[in-house]
């Protein structure tokens, strides 16, 4: 694996193929309320840093699709405006209300296929390969448990379920819809950060070494 050092991925647009009608909705929560889980090894000041890495990083791996970010916190939303996203504000939604509003909001845009991303994916180079052309398209973390990635088609109707188990939950929504379903086994967009030992990553590298301890 090349290229894993956070924030050394390639400009939005670069060396990216344009997918025609295909929007990127990337849910992020208040960088100094994020991975909370990973106090144990981290500062609040390097947790804060790594949030926001790694959140740069899912919107350069989007490319030449646009992207927008769904956040109901200034700095995130200042932040989002300088690395070239969009903004859609969503006070006190939750994630799936977030995500929900978001999807809503692409697709009176005009989106015909919605690709949503978690923003805490620390080897993603790109996602164009998981928009697919038809139906669902799902990502599971490493553990075949929760959902990394998710594509579905504008206007569907889709209700998301994250969570625990919610890879099965969203494998059971597109059955309810009709919808075929793709589950796909990408090494490097099922790993997400967590817990302290999802810091490790599987080529050695140590996402927290250079963060303010």
């Amino acid at each position: 694996m090349t290229d894993v050092a956070l924030g050394t991925g390639p400009p939005r647009g670069a060396g990216s193929v344009a997918l025609v009608n295909v929007a990127v909705v990337i849910p992020v929560k208040a960088f100094h309320e994020a991975k909370l889980r990973l106090a144990p090894a981290l500062s609040p000041e390097a947790r804060a840093v790594l949030a926001r890495e790694m959140a740069t990083r899912v919107v350069r791996a989007a490319g030449s699709m646009p992207v927008t970010v769904v956040c109901d916190d200034d700095a995130v939303r200042a932040w989002a405006t300088e690395v070239g996203a969009a903004v859609h504000w969503t006070p006190g939604l939750g994630l799936i209300g977030a995500v929900e509003a978001g999807v809503e909001a692409v697709t009176l845009q005009g989106a015909g296929r919605i690709l949503v991303a978690h923003a805490d994916l620390p080897l993603a180079t790109g996602l164009d390969h998981v928009v697919g052309s038809d139906g669902v398209v799902i990502v599971p973390d490493r553990w075949n448990d929760g959902t990394n990635v998710i594509t579905i088609p504008a206007g569907c109707g889709f209700r998301f379920a994250y969570g625990a188990g919610s890879c099965e939950r969203h494998r059971g929504e597109a059955a309810r819809l009709g919808l075929p379903v793709a589950i796909v086994d990408d090494q490097v967009l099922s790993w997400d950060v967590d817990l302290p030992d999802d810091l490790q990553l599987p080529g050695g590298e140590d996402l927290a070494a250079g963060l303010a301890s």
